[in-house]
């Protein structure tokens, strides 16, 4: 199984993440990246297989031929029919059904916000939509130890996208203390702290401010 991300891919970052929890034996492929081209030129398997010529790609070559796929949430449901064990949906039908949406919330409904800082810091409307984001998310934990129940896709994905806003400048506050603390609960799980550290250290090597959280796992 190889897996073609990027070094400050936010989607490879879930993927890679997701496929060290389930202990799954993987190359990753770090595709070539600069800040002023970025991802310029693709990488040529990368452009192949995901029109969009985007990472994640996941290829898993097996005798009966090459498994290409793209796309985090695709990769996700891939990794979870191949090894359900650990499990990282819920089992209940309903308790999924939610997992699946709060998964997909991270990417469609909060990530666009951070996307819109990315290309402005002062993007109208982009960190009050953060922060509302923030309020449910901080609703939705409630006293649980993980947004669906049990551990899942949706904490991964959200753990993510929330690294990206609060570098990005639209952090959690004083109003999120449950979701302060699932982030540290977050960032004391292995794969985890692999994942996210390592794109710490890159960061810093390129001379970029890490949120005080990122410098704590061992980037």
């Amino acid at each position: 199984m190889k897996l073609y991300s990027g070094p400050l891919s936010m989607f490879g970052a879930k993927v890679e993440i997701a496929a060290r929890e389930k202990g799954l034996d993987f190359e990753l492929v770090m595709v070539p990246f600069e800040m002023k081209t970025l991802y310029e030129p693709k990488h040529p398997e990368v452009s192949r297989i995901n029109p969009k010529r985007q990472v994640p790609v996941l290829v898993d070559d097996d005798p009966g031929g090459a498994l290409e796929l793209f796309d985090s949430t695709q990769i996700f449901e891939y990794f979870e029919t191949l090894k359900p064990e650990p499990a990282l949906w819920p089992t209940d039908i309903r308790a999924r059904a939610r997992a699946r949406l709060l998964e997909h919330k991270s990417d469609e409904v909060y990530f666009p916000h951070i996307v819109r800082l990315m290309g402005d810091p002062r993007a109208a409307g982009a960190h009050d939509g953060a922060a509302r984001f923030y309020d449910e998310m901080e609703r939705t934990l409630g006293d649980r130890e993980w947004l669906a129940g049990g551990y899942s896709y949706a904490d991964i994905a959200f753990y993510m996208a929330q690294l990206f806003g609060d570098r990005m400048g639209a952090p959690m506050g004083d109003a999120h203390p449950r979701l302060q603390a699932w982030r540290e609960r977050m960032g004391a799980r292995p794969p985890v702290r692999q994942v996210a550290g390592a794109m710490g250290r890159y960061l810093l090597s390129i001379g970029r401010k890490l949120p005080d959280f990122m410098t704590r796992l061992g980037a």
